[in-house]
């Protein structure tokens, strides 16, 4: 009996964690609308994402000072990972600057590639390796083999849509898995799109 117990709460607190999982990279995927928002109002689209920015930080110090944010405080609990419990959310400040940084510095193209392998190499690594990794990766604080063929496919496919070269787009792909298979928590959201956006201008040049 105890142990039913004990199997019916691990399976309950993985549906959850599944679930924050899902809803937490639905914003990643999100970022892919970027570039395009990036190539008709460039100055909106960067003094925007500076803004939220600022205003979350905002509301997060707002939230830990015990002062609850309407629809804010609501989103970040049903993105928090069970290490954020009780701390400043990181996630989406990362995840701005590195689209914010990327977009500065890098020409439009590049900046496109990393913005995307941020989204949809990123984001999608982490989802398929909670729904079906099971062979974890040493030294990566977790990794799995599906989540990292995942990135290395998304960001591929992505890739390879912009530059339309073969080569160029399984470079930009192994770079950007191994980023991803670092184990940088939060912060990959801030190297992946910068880094694979200076390699990209790079190649590029």
């Amino acid at each position: 009996m105890r142990n039913e117990v004990v199997s019916g709460i691990l399976t309950s607190q993985r549906a959850l964690d599944i679930k924050k999982e899902i809803f937490r990279k639905s914003i990643h995927l999100c970022t892919a609308f970027i570039p395009f928002l990036l190539s008709k109002f460039y100055n909106i689209t960067i003094l925007l994402l500076v803004l939220c920015v600022g205003l979350y930080c905002v509301f997060e110090i707002l939230r830990l000072d015990g002062k609850r944010i309407p629809v804010v405080s609501e989103i970040t609990a049903a993105a928090a990972r069970k290490r954020d419990e009780n701390k400043f959310v990181l996630g989406p400040v990362t995840l701005v600057l590195g689209i914010v940084i990327s977009a500065i510095v890098w020409n439009k193209i590049p900046a496109a590639v990393g913005i995307y392998a941020l989204g949809f190499g990123d984001g999608l690594a982490s989802l398929v390796g909670k729904l079906a990794g099971k062979i974890k990766i040493p030294f990566t604080a977790g990794k799995t083999v599906a989540g990292s063929s995942a990135c290395f496919i998304a960001v591929f496919i992505s890739t390879l849509c912009v530059l339309h070269s073969v080569k160029l787009a399984l470079l930009i792909a192994f770079c950007a898995m191994l980023i991803e298979l670092l184990p940088l928590k939060d912060f990959d959201n801030l190297l992946i799109p910068v880094a694979i956006g200076g390699l990209t201008q790079f190649l590029l040049a």
